[in-house]
Formats: C-alpha cells, sequence, structure tokens
C-alpha cells in the first residue's frame, strides 16, 4: 500500500496504545481532539472548494445573449366548462340592453343626437336597464323588461348582444307589477330564452343574474349567487313614497346593481326563473347611530310564474285588469286612539284596517252601506292590516267577481257582498291618495 497520510496515521497509532489505555488517557484525548479538528478542517475546506467550484462553473456558463430568455404560453388547452358556463351560454345571446328616451321636438335625428337642434328639445336618455327575448315569432321577437326601465318614455332602443342598436316599440306595461313588454324586429335575433317554473326553485341552488349594471358598457356581465328565499313578501311604494301594494319575490345575493334591471335571474339549465327588479342597498338606522344601514346581497326578481301571468296579458291587451273599489283609505294605524275612539267608535279591540276616507260615484260600493269613516278589516275572510294588503287581496280576483268585505259602521261589525265591476287604473291603483 502506498504512504499513508496524516488521519490515517493518527488513527494507527491510536490503534496501537489500547494496551496502555489507562496510563495513556491524557495522550488519547489528545489525539482524539487532534483527529476531530482535522477532519472538521477538512470538511470546511472541501465543502468550500465544492461550492466555489460550482458557482465558478456555472458562472463561466451564463449567456450573455438576452434572447433566449424568451418564452410563450403552453398549447395544453384546459377544459374549465361548467354547468354555470353551460347556463350562461344557453341564453347570453338573449339578453339585451335597453336605452330610454325622454320626449323630443327636434325634427332631425341628426341634431337630436348632436344637441344641435334649432328646433327644439333634444332627446335625452332617461334610462338604462336590461331586458331578455322570450319569444320569436315570424319577423317580431318580443322583450320583457322592467316597467321603470321605460316608462315615461316615446323611444326606446334595444342594443343586442352582437352590439348591433335596433329600435322597440312597447306592446304594454304594468306599474303593479313593474313588467313591461317590448318588442323588435326578429332579423338579427339569434337566440331565445325559455321560462323555468319558479315554484320548482329550493332555497340554496345556485342563480345567475345577467345584465348590463352601470350601462352598456358592461353589457351581458354574469354574477353567480344563490336562492335566499323562494318567496319574499316586500311592500312596494309609487315615486311619493306611499304603499301601492306587496309584492312576492325571489330574493338573491347575487349582484344586481342599477342597470340590470329587466334583465334574467335563471337557474343551471339556463332557464329563466325571475326578471331581476331592485335590490335593498340600505336600510333603517344602524347600531351605531347612522341614518341607514348598509346592505350587500339582497336582490329580489319578480318570480317568472308570476311575469309569464303578466306578459301573456300585456301581449294580447296591451294591459293587465285588475278590480278596484273606488275609494280613498288610510291606514287605521295612522288615525290617533283618541279619533279611533270619537269619531270611528271603534271598539279597543280592532287595532288593524283600513279607514274610508271617500266613495267615487263609480264606486261598487255604492250600493252598499259603507260609507265614510267606515273600517275595513276583512275580505273574503283575509285579514286586511293596511292599504298595501287590500290591494294584494283586490288584485287576487277579477273583474266581475264577487267578494265579502267586512267592516265597522259606528263600532258595529257587518259583513257585505260586492261585485267588483270597477277596473283599477293609474289613478285608483297608485296615486298618492291610497285610492282602490
Amino acid at each position: 500500500m502506498g504512504e499513508r497520510g496524516p488521519i490515517e496515521g493518527e488513527f494507527t497509532e491510536l490503534n496501537s496504545s489500547n494496551n496502555n489505555q489507562n496510563n495513556n488517557n491524557n495522550n488519547n484525548n489528545k489525539i482524539i481532539k487532534k483527529v476531530a479538528l482535522v477532519s472538521l478542517v477538512a470538511g470546511l475546506l472541501g465543502g468550500g472548494i465544492a461550492v466555489g467550484g460550482y458557482n465558478w462553473y456555472e458562472n463561466r456558463n451564463v449567456t450573455s445573449n438576452n434572447s433566449l430568455g424568451t418564452t410563450k404560453t403552453s398549447n395544453i388547452k384546459v377544459d374549465v366548462s361548467s354547468q354555470t358556463t353551460k347556463a350562461f351560454k344557453s341564453v347570453k345571446n338573449a339578453v339585451v340592453s335597453v336605452e330610454a328616451y325622454s320626449s323630443s321636438s327636434a325634427s332631425d335625428s341628426l341634431e337630436a343626437i348632436f344637441g344641435n337642434s334649432s328646433k327644439g328639445e333634444t332627446a335625452t336618455s332617461t334610462s338604462e336597464g336590461s331586458g331578455v327575448i322570450y319569444k320569436k315569432s315570424g319577423n317580431t321577437a318580443f322583450i320583457v323588461t322592467n316597467n321603470h326601465v321605460v316608462s315615461g318614455s316615446n323611444k326606446i332602443e334595444i342594443i343586442l348582444a352582437s352590439g348591433k342598436k335596433v329600435s322597440a316599440t312597447e306592446v304594454g306595461h304594468d306599474a303593479v307589477s313593474d313588467l313591461a313588454v317590448l318588442k323588435i324586429n326578429a332579423k338579427d335575433v339569434t337566440q331565445v330564452a325559455s321560462f323555468g317554473d319558479s315554484d320548482n326553485i329550493q332555497v340554496g341552488e345556485t342563480a345567475l343574474a345577467i345584465g348590463s349594471p352601470l350601462g352598456s358598457q358592461y353589457a351581458t356581465s354574469l354574477t353567480e349567487g344563490i336562492i335566499s328565499a323562494k318567496k319574499r313578501t316586500i311592500d312596494v311604494t309609487d315615486s311619493s313614497g306611499n304603499a301601492t301594494g306587496q309584492a312576492t319575490v325571489i330574493q338573491t345575493d347575487a349582484a344586481i346593481n342599477p342597470g340590470n334591471s329587466g334583465g334574467p335571474l335563471i337557474n343551471l339549465a339556463g332557464q329563466v326563473i325571475g326578471i331581476n327588479s331592485m335590490k335593498l342597498s340600505s336600510t333603517g338606522t344602524s347600531s351605531y347611530g347612522s341614518d341607514s344601514t348598509s346592505v350587500e346581497g339582497m336582490g329580489f326578481a319578480i318570480p317568472s310564474n308570476e311575469v309569464v301571468k303578466i306578459i301573456n296579458q300585456l301581449v294580447k291587451n296591451g294591459k293587465v285588469s285588475r278590480p278596484a273599489l273606488g275609494v280613498a283609505v288610510v291606514d287605521l294605524s295612522n288615525i290617533s286612539s283618541s279619533d279611533q275612539s270619537s269619531t270611528l267608535k271603534l271598539p279597543s279591540s280592532v287595532t288593524e284596517g283600513v279607514v274610508v276616507a271617500s266613495v267615487e260615484s263609480d264606486s261598487p260600493l255604492k250600493n252598499t252601506d259603507i260609507k265614510k269613516y267606515d273600517v275595513i278589516t276583512k275580505v273574503n275572510g283575509k285579514k286586511i292590516s293596511d292599504v298595501a294588503t287590500l290591494k294584494e287581496e283586490l288584485y287576487k280576483h277579477k273583474i266581475g267577481d264577487t267578494v265579502s268585505i267586512e267592516y265597522y259602521h259606528e263600532g258595529s261589525k257587518k259583513t257585505t257582498n260586492v261585485k267588483l265591476t270597477l277596473e283599477a287604473n293609474d289613478s285608483n291603483t297608485t296615486s298618492a291618495s291610497n285610492e282602490n
């Protein structure tokens, strides 16, 4: 064998002194420390040489050609298709933007567009919303939207999913349900939505809202949420803040913003289960003393079953016929306790109802004993707590139906049957005087 190195020599010396171990403990300790020290130094030096050599080798091979640093996207296609995507695709081209314009006396369309008319007031956009094409028949396509989107306008334009703008004509509108039907030329319509059964939806199931939040620049925006409530009863008020009735709506937490009004709420089958109508953005007084509480994720849609019933009447008749009593009424809760006792002569047990303020000459009540200051408490056995519930109960019936009315006259409870012969209109359904 070749000559041994210093570390191997130290091990040899250590082995040869084993027989005298008891007498040479100090020497052995010195040898072990020396061996350990030499080994440690050798390891450190070896590691340093290895690392240093590697770094030198790597630096020596770094290229100076930056073009070799270019990259590209992968050609691997990831299939992210989901039921949500499929549902959206099945209806997206049927969703439109709706632009409504106010009255204009400008005779030249270019003058109206650029605002240079000297002949009168130019057309100005009054509102923007959404809509959905639900029927195509021959050369005509029908669109449902919210009444409040087109109310008061004399010119309506539709922006299709393709971006093309076409003129629309109003078929009919209904302020009570907040629905309107429009029609356009069907030449450029490529997709039509279908209605699902809103009675079959379930709380917790996925719901998708499609529309043009904040205007047509965000057309066919998709938001996702769940059904928060199948049938939520909310109060409906007119522009003056007066209660005009109650509506039963679908509640969802899918994001609904200004401009979504009139757009569809769909299920995962791509069926329209509601028409987005409103959202709750603030309410009441917060626990921190501010004027209102910020609210998120509370949007409401008119159920599809109600939508279909209303729009079919609008297409057929241009309006929805509902009965009215032809009376002006106020909530009993607005009458002071002293007046309830002295003027109305009500028993203290009567705490809810509506007070008759006047009876119109064409009222179906003119042939009954119901007079001014009488208090209506029930219609067909249903309790009437306020003006909103009175309207709601009346609107469940058709013109020509007969209903029973329970009321108090000078403190005595009475019942009478009334044939609903009067048709409700804008003046006796939503006026500030609370006529019914």
